[in-house]
């Protein structure tokens, strides 16, 4: 609610503001003479680094001080850069707060307290000169926690030593632009929606933008939230779900930040195009980015090189175009591997595998087999059976490279080591002639030395050729994974638990499955599984220095995938961002309970049904073709209706679609999506449309997010926002299944002020229940003459 300011009030609140810049302006000044005296010390240490160091190597004590004095001025020189770094993080803060100090402001009055204090909210902390009292707090201190949780009144937070109990007496917003009081007004339990309106009427960046002064309560509990070791938010598309994450990686940077790092962060994003839409958000907060990358990414590098792996949205456009003489079985793979089931089944194999059936390379060197791989099988089979395998074959890996060590020995002897060992370079003939001066200095017997030269120098071959091999022992490289993988689809003679699950074709499953892996090519339901069979067979190498993982799009991973992350991450505790209207996988139809945290004991889950991205004549219209869209509540945004225009044929579509581009144009609007379902189809309209409008086809391979017009598979926009978003076919051929549904709901919903769509005849049959008043319908029967 606007205030009507007396101008004592305004004139006293714009004081303010004056007074906050000018010392910040001081600390600026301050800290970048401090920044130059710094940098002018890193270059001079680095310019006289070696004149400020005595090199005496000569005796062992002159030699102690000389790595002591080298080491002391790497240390100073680190210290300094460090402090360096430090000082520039500091500026970059100042002068963000230099153009805007702070947004809000609460009075509170602790219980059984005769004052009032007030307090004002910001990016981050600024102290007085005096460094004594603080003229803005950051938003994450926990004092700040009122402004977002608590209307004027009873309200309390917590601190280490307890819980502060309290009153707000006043609570009030701020519009400061360029370090100047624009705006002002006083607000009740949520955001002021003067200052939520004045963010979303604006045009859709191409960054992902720090909203922290318009942050929600139930946003707030998201990012603030330290109890669960599994967080679970269900929010609506819009809701800010995405950006409450972001905001509780700079909250627990902020923290926890003497023992956490943004190193020990890790984010899986839905695409490479959402990692580059997001990642200022962080800096913009005066944090580091955290590790950000697709579950894809993740997975190939588990994997070795010579693997080809199947793309999520490779996936995805094989189960959406429908071809193929193997379609049900493939698909019903989709959900089968996808399933727990299928963990059982691999689970079973393993244990099988403790008895036998593991598959073993050869041991050979210079092309010959030294160790064959049925002693090694009957070595590991005589291991102790109760142990894990993993434990077992480090036992082999040890007697293997006992036998190498003993292989060593004899090889020494032979005459291809006499003649390797005259192509050995300089330096390795300098090093044995230090060896024989070292055993010969407390000695005046050299009489055999040309015998000892040559001893050393054949122990100098062996030893060199056979590292790789000792490298790869110690790397259990002599297990073959794949081969063991493919049996379990060659044969079911293992199978021998009758509780085990199996799908109706797994017969044309298998041998599917086997082709592909014979040709080491892994699909996007196959990868799991492979990665999770060989971690288990050759031991899991757990990322433990992870405390907290992000997940976006939650509710597109599979139950078998998530088994893999947690036990890739063993301790680290995990945030899910999902919204099951937007399951767009072949696997999300049978999995509706993902987020219903079935998987997962231990969790809290937040549910967001408040769309803040969309008009609310689009949340309305999107709201009405999803089964649970009577949840999603808009905010009161207002804008047009969305448009739906069906029309006989291609040139005709063409024709409007260009008509609409130039309307929204000239609207303003600079981000423009045209969205299809399919790549084939994106790229259809991008080849036809590219010599009548400047527009960019975006594929799998985009990384990077530009202003303009833009044709992208709606798979590839999860996450995204855009000013306005033209559905390229929306018709009833085209969007037929549940599956298409969140596929038609995800690409409406990415349109922040304008929607329409356009449908090659009869409209999908999802709009048929929409109330007529909630969309513009228009036939299209010749194309207009301009």
């Amino acid at each position: 609610m606007s205030e009507e300011w007396n101008d004592q009030e305004w004139q006293e609140e714009k004081q303010r503001v004056d007074d906050v810049v000018h010392e910040i302006k001081k600390k600026i000044t301050s800290l970048q003479s401090k920044a130059k005296d710094l940098k002018e010390d890193v270059i001079d240490i680095r310019r006289d680094f070696w004149e400020d160091v005595t090199v005496n190597i000569e005796e062992m004590d002159d030699k102690i001080e000389t790595e002591a004095s080298i080491k002391q001025q790497a240390e100073f020189l680190s210290e300094r850069e460090r402090s360096h770094g430090q000082v520039s993080e500091k500026l970059d803060i100042l002068r963000r707060l230099e153009d805007k100090p702070y947004f809000g402001r609460i009075d509170f009055k602790e219980e059984n307290g005769s004052e009032e204090l007030p307090i004002y909210i910001g990016l981050a902390s600024v102290l007085d000169e005096d460094e004594d009292n603080f003229l803005v707090y950051d938003w994450r201190a926990p004092i700040s926690s009122m402004y977002y949780d608590y209307p004027p009144g009873p309200a309390s937070y917590d601190t280490v030593q307890g819980n502060i109990s309290g009153e707000i007496t006043l609570k009030r917003q701020y519009m400061i632009q360029f370090g100047e009081l624009k705006g002002m007004f006083d607000t009740g339990l949520t955001i002021g929606d003067h200052l939520l309106q004045s963010v979303l009427g604006n045009q859709a960046s191409t960054k992902m933008k720090s909203i922290v002064s318009t942050i929600q309560r139930e946003q707030n509990q998201i990012i603030r939230n330290e109890r669960a070791k599994v967080l679970i938010v269900q929010g609506v598309a819009g809701s800010g779900k995405t950006s409450a994450a972001l905001q509780r990686v700079a909250y627990l940077l902020y923290r926890y930040r003497e023992t956490l790092t943004s190193e020990q962060i890790v984010l899986f994003s839905p695409n490479p195009l959402f990692n580059s839409y997001v990642a200022t958000v962080l800096p913009e907060l005066g944090e580091d980015n955290m590790q950000q990358m697709t579950f894809y990414q993740y997975l190939h590098r588990q994997l070795d090189d010579s693997f080809q792996l199947e793309t999520p949205f490779e996936q995805m456009e094989y189960y959406l175009n429908k071809q193929g003489n193997d379609y049900e079985a493939r698909v019903e793979s989709m959900h089968y591997k996808a399933s727990l089931d299928y963990k059982a089944l691999i689970d079973h194999y393993l244990e099988h595998l403790s008895t036998r059936g593991i598959v073993f390379r050869n041991i050979t060197f210079r092309g010959q087999v030294i160790i064959p791989k049925q002693m090694i099988e009957k070595y590991f089979y005589q291991t102790e059976g109760r142990l894990p395998i993993a434990d077992r074959l480090e036992k082999v890996s040890n007697w293997i490279l006992l036998q190498l060590k003993r292989l060593e020995k004899v090889e020494r002897e032979k005459d291809w080591v006499l003649e390797e060992s005259e192509l050995l370079e300089k330096a390795d003939y300098v090093d044995v002639h230090h060896m024989l001066q070292e055993e010969n200095q407390f000695s005046e017997d050299t009489f055999d030395d040309y015998d000892r030269e040559e001893e050393l120098l054949r122990k100098k071959v062996v030893a060199w050729r056979l590292r790789p091999l000792r490298k790869k022992v110690k790397q259990l490289a002599f297990v073959d994974p794949l081969r063991t993988f493919r049996q379990l689809f060659s044969s079911d003679q293992w199978i021998t638990d009758g509780s085990l699950i199996l799908p109706e074709q797994w017969k044309e499953i298998c041998y599917t499955t086997e082709e592909h892996l014979k040709q080491k090519y892994l699909t996007w339901e196959d990868a799991p599984a492979f990665i999770y069979f060989e971690k288990n067979l050759l031991g899991f190498d757990a990322q433990r220095t992870i405390q907290h993982l992000f997940i976006d799009e939650a509710q597109d991973y599979t139950p078998f995938q998530f088994v893999l992350m947690k036990q890739m991450f063993p301790v680290s505790s995990m945030t899910l961002l999902g919204d099951i209207n937007q399951a767009i996988y072949a696997h999300a139809l049978r999995d509706e309970t993902l987020l219903s945290e079935k998987w997962q004991e231990r969790h809290e889950r937040i549910v967001l049904t408040r769309s803040y991205r969309s008009t609310a004549p689009i949340v309305e219209f999107t709201k009405s073709f999803m089964p649970n869209g009577d949840l999603i509540e808009p905010f009161e945004r207002e804008g047009d209706t969305p448009i739906v225009m069906e029309v006989e044929q291609h040139d005709m579509l063409d024709q409007k679609i260009v008509e609409q581009i130039e309307l929204y144009e000239q609207n303003g609007h600079e981000t423009i999506a045209l969205i299809g379902k399919t790549l084939e189809e994106c790229q259809t309209v991008y080849d036809r449309l590219k010599h009548r409008v400047t527009v960019e086809l975006m594929t799998q391979e985009a990384h990077i997010f530009n202003k303009g017009i833009v044709v992208i598979p709606a798979y590839l926009a999860k996450g995204i926002e855009f000013d306005a978003v033209i559905i390229l076919d929306a018709s009833d051929h085209n969007f037929q299944d549940e599956l298409e549904r969140n596929l038609f709901y995800t690409a409406c919903t990415r349109a922040m002020h304008d929607l329409a769509l356009f449908s090659i005849g009869k409209p999908t049959h999802f709009l048929q229940d929409i109330p007529k008043q909630q969309y513009r319908h228009y036939k299209v029967h010749q194309i207009s003459q301009k």
